[in-house]
């Protein structure tokens, strides 16, 4: 759980992760993200609503929106911010991850060195 302060949310990511859990009928709901093997550079990010935790999982909190990410994801994530970005072409949440050599032109997948 030492890495849990390396990752950050930013102040409009907290916002918007606030806003779609509190249209949630039950408490507790989470912004789940998680890396896996796939996409066009390697890794992708995946993002869900959870109102569970496991217990290798990894609660950050910032204005008491919660993000949750489990232990392998973790190690990818590593000293990044989770943003949420809205431009002319669309809003979503968006990784700005340091550990990542390359990444493909929508963002929602990376690769590692």
């Amino acid at each position: 759980m030492e890495n849990a302060a390396q990752v950050t949310i930013s102040e409009s990511a907290a916002k918007r992760i606030a806003a779609l859990t509190a249209r949630e009928a039950e408490e507790g709901y989470m912004l789940r993200i998680a890396v896996s093997g796939g996409g066009c550079s390697g890794f992708q990010y995946n993002f869900t609503f959870d109102n569970v935790t496991n217990d290798d999982d990894t609660v950050i909190e910032r204005n008491g929106a919660k993000v949750v990410i489990d232990e392998i994801s973790r190690e990818y994530l590593a000293g990044a911010e989770v943003d949420f970005v809205e431009d002319l072409i669309g809003s979503a949440f968006a990784i700005r991850n340091p550990n990542a050599t390359a990444s493909c032109g929508c963002g929602n997948s990376f690769s590692v060195g």
